[in-house]
């Protein structure tokens, strides 16, 4: 009979492509979840995993138990989770998913009320870009995870939270006399510095400024930080949300910061999650308490980002 020790550590090994990791994660020997997994396909008279000392590939066989492991995972997890309605809110193990463009930015605000006020909250960060996560909560190995929207989010329920404009940073050397706002009709996409394809801030800044085609600049940059740097050098211009203008830009005087004369928001943040998830009460918790510090940080006092209610959830 098929264990779910078994179907962990099969998890474990499709996630990693790695059987040392893999047991790390299980917190297993490397012998013991090889064996097992060894066990597993005698049992079924499969292959699951090619392995040798260099990789691991997922059979064509494989990818069909994993699928179906995946399936038994999410309703063990259900099982596990039946408490969660009774225990208090934002207590217990939460596993939370957030995308580089608003974890280093969201994070100093949220967590020091969290760890205040939730002591017994036990709380695990991934951070990963819009479509991992989105795999990551709809396989169960994430309880819920924070996006950037306009963004497919499958099947997921979408829990709105805060909403933002983007900002326009440019070279003090580069703006005109009197000049306080950008109109995007007049933005010239030659110079403008943005993230590398793969990140949903690139494809909401150019929706903003009404813009498909790509840079002139050949950048390939995963970080904002990075990019502010190549601003400051006067290798271009920049769009940064609201969210991180103060963080990225405050300490350089160098740096112009102008409002885009384009209708708001240029883009909401949400909680996505299963509709099957058991921690609704969870989510509501901390959207409302996102949106509250989110209001109450001193950047609000003279930008037009405006908050959620969120006790409402909007599936899409």
């Amino acid at each position: 009979m098929v264990t779910i020790k078994q179907i962990n550590y099969v998890l474990a090994v499709s996630k990693t492509l790695h059987f040392k990791k893999a047991a790390e994660m299980c917190h297993v020997s490397p012998s013991a979840l090889s064996m097992a997994i060894s066990e597993l396909e005698n049992q079924l008279c499969i292959q699951v995993f090619e392995r040798d000392n260099k990789r691991v590939i997922i059979t064509s066989q494989g990818y069909d138990l994993i699928a179906k492991a995946q399936d038994v995972k999410l309703k063990l997890d259900e099982i596990s989770s039946i408490g969660v309605k009774r225990a208090p809110p934002l207590s217990g193990s939460l596993s939370l998913g957030i995308i580089p463009t608003v974890s280093p930015y969201l994070l100093p605000i949220a967590l020091p009320c969290l760890q205040n006020d939730y002591p017994s909250l036990s709380l695990a960060i991934t951070e990963g870009q819009s479509t991992a996560l989105i795999c990551q909560v709809e396989e169960g190995s994430l309880d819920m995870a924070i996006l950037a929207l306009p963004f497919d989010v499958n099947e997921l329920v979408t829990y709105k939270f805060w909403s933002e404009d983007f900002y326009y940073v440019t070279h003090m050397d580069n703006l005109k006399p009197g000049e306080a706002f950008i109109d995007v009709n007049n933005l010239d996409p030659s110079e403008l510095l943005l993230l590398e394809d793969g990140h949903c801030l690139k494809d909401h800044a150019l929706a903003a400024c009404k813009l498909t085609d790509k840079t002139h600049f050949d950048v390939r940059v995963s970080s904002l930080t990075t990019i502010i740097q190549l601003v400051i050098n006067k290798m271009g211009s920049t769009l940064v949300p609201q969210m991180a203008v103060q963080p990225l830009t405050g300490a350089f005087t160098s740096l112009a910061r102008l409002p885009l004369n384009q209708s708001s928001p240029h883009r909401e943040l949400a909680i996505v999650a299963r509709s099957s998830y058991p921690g609704t009460e969870n989510i509501l918790h901390l959207s409302r308490l996102l949106s509250k510090n989110l209001a109450a940080h001193h950047y609000t006092s003279d930008t037009r980002m405006s908050s959620y209610d969120s006790n409402s959830a909007l599936s899409n």
